[in-house]
């Protein structure tokens, strides 16, 4: 299952480059992924039906026993043969919907990919803190993916809206899956068969988890982002908001419906809140004259159908929910993707202004009717089965033959509650009976003509995008007739209700209740559109029972005021005032306390009193630093302070870390000396504040506290440091003698991946707060080479800033400290060294080189993108990290290469080294970019600035 995963990550990753080789089949390429993960799921069917799950376990943290669980079980089967399935029409269909010329298909592409991939783990998942990272990677991409075109206000509104509703939620579901996890386990399955006791904490928690719920799948109050993120192309729209994304909700409603149907508040949310969010979604359908939206209110009302079905916790409406999640997924899909054509064929979604599209479009006719007779509930669709089963279901518990239901509490009568949703679904079908005749009356209807409205009358679209949503209207129908493979299918779930067997999914069960339910409302329904005038004027007087969206508004407005009005009581721009409330808050409380607790410290001044003479050095040269008037001289000397502390290091036996920190504060020293170049030389010198004398006074206290922090925390240790057990670590499962190398690369690699993240997105905003370079030059090494050597030739560097010792020096030290810089990274894993220490080494070569001979000249010698190099170490660091999950191993397990080669001999290599070489481009690909942006960078605006001076005198 796990290459399931990787399968789709790898697609997303590369679907960028297919689009420049394949353009819109692209789409083809990656619609075979979700395809291959659909016919694997399919072999694995039959034993999953068998009671026999699929469970795979990779190991993360095994000390914290955190782990990436993976189960496919009967639900799990379900869903993501829906998400999968589904996935690889909707990719498919997308080829011939984008246009050629989109621009954005790059970004498309790989962003759909990862968001099924995301969705096929949230479905897999079978850990709790597993399952809320691919939830929240399903509300990032589909935030992307409702936001595909920007330039668009309504897009950027209705993406930021969807992810606030649905994070806030998500919020909330981690805490509430936290305290389960704590309470019982992480592993799903072992909470399900040994939930947590019963209990105020427990009830809270499972609270907790339904909101989140509750917010992904639409329900009132948070139904109101699902109609607006219509406003994403209806690809996005049918995958997403139809088969995948808002069934997450209602997935984990049927997930923890066996142990927490009978939990205090459980029906009174899922049923009275899914009730109401079905009739209310019906309702604000038959008033839509956009029949995309008219679609996405239908769309809120079967959630609210699904939710209330889902939450009854009976093993009837067990059955019942899942048969309707896959009716629901294939008509409401398949309608969606017929919005799309004829907006792609006639240029509008308006009924008003469309007529007689179901004569010039047979095919999509046919599609519509069979996809909307489902919806509709109409015999002998797979829509008419599921509606019936759930009338069936709801009757069932109302009469008091609900089974018995394994819970945490009393969560109410549900016969009380089975009456409510049979009155629900009842009114709910018949205002989805009067939407879809509105819908196909509107969309496909005759020719007709309407007063002050443009009739389209054109129709023109291929045969080939007409075939994914006709595929998905015919399975609707086969499902009608496959009700007894339906039942064997979800009979595994169904079972965890621990209730009574349900009756078999068909087409007749003769007549019975459910039946004539099911009669009445499509009857009332037909009334309902046949009356639509009359209907519409009652709308028209009836206000509006929930305007949720309204709420919204104004609650982001104010909290944006409530913001603006503390940042500007809070944050006046003065950097001194904040950092000395910093200050302040740390020196009166945890300072304080320290100092309850100095008096036990224990005190131990120095090893050797070489130690106490550079302590003095760095103390005199810090206190020198704050008096000095001269710019450079302070940069000197706030220098003299970190190679001081190099020498600490390297007495007290850590010439790793010396090696390191001097590199460090040389490279630091020369960038703030390019950056101090465009100052003044002077601090200019003016009369001393009395504000100046508390800033010292306040640096002083905050010094001292910090001290004395450090000894009380020193003094307090009881146990033995876990660095201690480092250096046989280190060489028993790092493979290195290095134990500083070996700690970065191995033993704390999660900490360096995220570190070298860091370093490549602050090297971006380096080069952008700076200023925006206008890239010219070549794309290819060899161009870029030959261009930089050309253009150092026409632009050498001006006689006065010539040194020629200083050249002489760098022609004859640059390709040794490049040498140099390869041996550390190569040497790192057991000598002094590192890919750390080896980039800032070879990043001091360019420096030295650019010093010398300028920016033409640093681009002679380096003709490659900073971003280049950026990008490839980070690529090259997460490929080395997951690598050995292909080989069964765990995310960043080391492993040793012992080869013998001749006059070498034996030759140990590491894994980890490739890890290395990663973080060794990153640092180098920093250091390139620091001096292009301070150095080469400002030295071009500067010639600039020198042209057109002369040229205005």
């Amino acid at each position: 299952m796990t290459a399931l995963l990787l399968l789709h990550l790898v697609a997303a990753g590369a679907a960028p480059a297919l689009v420049r080789v394949l353009d819109r089949r692209t789409f083809l390429a990656l619609a075979l992924v979700p395809a291959a993960s659909f016919a694997w799921l399919l072999t694995q069917a039959p034993a999953v039906l068998d009671g026999d799950p699929v469970d795979q376990r990779v190991a993360w943290v095994p000390s914290l026993d955190l782990a990436l669980d993976l189960r496919l079980g009967a639900l799990q089967l379900v869903l993501a043969l829906v998400v999968t399935g589904v996935g690889s029409v909707v990719l498919a269909y997308s080829a011939w919907y984008f246009s050629a010329t989109d621009r954005s298909l790059w970004r498309f592409t790989s962003v759909f990919t990862a968001f099924a991939g995301a969705m096929l783990g949230l479905v897999l998942a079978d850990n709790l803190l597993a399952l809320y990272v691919f939830w929240e990677l399903t509300s990032v991409t589909s935030y992307l993916l409702i936001g595909h075109n920007p330039v668009r206000s309504a897009n950027r509104r209705a993406a930021t809206q969807a992810l606030l509703v649905t994070t806030l939620g998500g919020l909330a579901m981690l805490v509430g899956l936290v305290i389960l996890g704590e309470s019982s386990s992480y592993t799903i399955s072992r909470l399900l068969a040994d939930p947590p006791a019963p209990g105020a904490l427990t009830t809270t928690a499972v609270l907790l988890v339904l909101l989140g719920a509750l917010t992904k799948s639409a329900q009132i109050p948070f139904h109101f982002w699902l109609p607006g993120a219509m406003a994403a192309p209806t690809p996005v729209s049918a995958y997403l908001h139809a088969a995948s994304m808002v069934k997450a909700g209602v997935y984990l409603v049927a997930l923890l419906a066996p142990i927490a149907a009978a939990t205090p508040g459980w029906r009174a949310l899922t049923i009275g809140l899914g009730v109401w969010t079905m009739l209310l979604g019906g309702w604000r359908a038959l008033r839509q004259h956009d029949i995309k939206l008219l679609l996405a209110f239908g769309t809120v009302s079967q959630l609210g159908m699904l939710t209330a079905v889902a939450g009854l916790g009976t093993t009837a409406a067990a059955q019942a929910a899942l048969a309707l999640l896959v009716a629901h997924a294939l008509f409401k899909s398949a309608l969606f993707l017929v919005v799309g054509i004829i907006d792609k064929a006639t240029g509008t979604r308006d009924m008003h202004q469309l007529s007689g599209l179901g004569r010039r479009a047979p095919l999509l006719t046919a599609t519509a009717v069979l996809a909307g007779a489902s919806m509709a509930g109409l015999p002998p669709l797979l829509g008419f089965v599921a509606k019936e089963s759930a009338l069936a279901a709801g009757l069932d518990a109302a009469t008091g033959g609900h089974g018995s239901v394994s819970g945490l509490g009393d969560g109410g009568d549900p016969a009380l509650w089975g009456w409510v949703l049979t009155a629900g679904l009842t009114l709910g079908a018949m205002l989805t009976v009067a939407y879809t005749a509105r819908f196909l009356w509107g969309a496909l209807g005759p020719e007709r003509t309407v007063a002050g409205d443009p009739i389209v009358t054109g129709f023109a679209a291929p045969t080939a995008i007409q075939v994914g949503p006709a595929v998905l209207a015919a399975l609707g129908l086969l499902g009608g007739f496959a009700g007894p493979l339906l039942t064997e299918a979800f009979a595994g779930y169904v079972a965890t209700l621990g209730g009574a067997e349900p009756e078999h999914l068909a087409l007749w069960h003769g007549l019975t209740p459910a039946l004539g339910l099911s009669a009445l409302a499509v009857a009332a329904g037909l009334l309902l559109f046949a009356a639509r005038d009359l209907v519409g004027q009652a709308q028209q007087r009836v206000p509006a029972l929930v305007d949720a969206e309204s709420g919204y508004t104004h609650l982001i407005r104010n909290l944006d005021r409530l913001a603006v009005e503390t940042t500007a009581v809070a944050q006046r721009g003065s950097l001194p005032g904040h950092l000395g409330t910093i200050l302040v808050v740390v020196i009166l409380g945890p300072g304080l306390v320290a100092l309850t607790a100095l008096p036990g410290a224990q005190v131990h001044l120095w090893d050797e009193p070489g130690q106490l003479a550079i302590g003095v050095v760095v103390v005199v040269a810090a206190l020198l630093a704050t008096r000095a008037r001269d710019r450079l001289q302070t940069a000197v000397l706030v220098g003299v302070t970190g190679y001081g502390v190099a020498l600490l290091f390297l007495v007290h036996g850590a010439p790793d870390l010396a090696l390191t920190q001097v590199l460090v504060e040389t490279v630091s020293l020369v960038v703030l000396v390019l950056v101090l170049r465009n100052l003044p030389a002077q601090v200019p010198r003016r009369p001393l504040p009395i504000s100046r004398s508390w800033r010292a006074l306040l640096a002083a206290a905050a010094g001292a506290v910090t001290g004395v922090l450090l000894l009380v925390s020193a003094s307090a240790r009881t146990a033995a440091p876990v660095s201690q057990r480092f250096p046989q670590e280190a060489y028993d499962f790092g493979h290195g003698q290095n134990v500083v190398n070996v700690t970065l690369v191995d033993i704390r690699a999660w900490d360096t991946l995220g570190e070298i993240s860091v370093v490549v997105a602050a090297a971006t905003g380096v080069a952008s707060l700076v200023f925006v370079r206008m890239r010219d030059t070549p794309a290819r090494p060899s161009q870029r080479r030959a261009a930089a050597v050309a253009a150092a030739e026409r632009n050498p560097l001006a006689p006065a800033r010539r040194s020629v010792i200083l050249e002489t020096v760098t022609r004859l030290l640059f390709h040794v400290m490049i040498a140099l810089s390869l041996y550390l990274v190569l040497a790192g894993h057991n000598q002094v060294g590192g890919g750390f220490a080896g980039g800032l080494t070879a990043g001091l070569a360019l420096l030295v080189r650019y010093l010398a001979g300028g920016r033409f000249e640093l681009d002679r010698a380096a003709p490659v993108d900073a971003g280049l190099l950026l990008g490839g170490g980070l690529a090259i660091s997460v490929l080395a990290a997951v690598a050995p999950l292909l080989l069964g191993g765990a995310v960043l397990e080391s492993s040793v290469l012992e080869v013998w080669l001749p006059v070498y001999a034996d030759v140990k290599v590491v894994s980890a080294l490739v890890f290395d070489i990663g973080v060794y481009l990153v640092v180098v690909g920093l250091a390139l970019d620091i001096v292009r942006s301070l150095g080469g960078g400002i030295d071009a605006h500067r010639e600039i600035d020198e042209r057109e001076q002369e040229a205005a005198r």
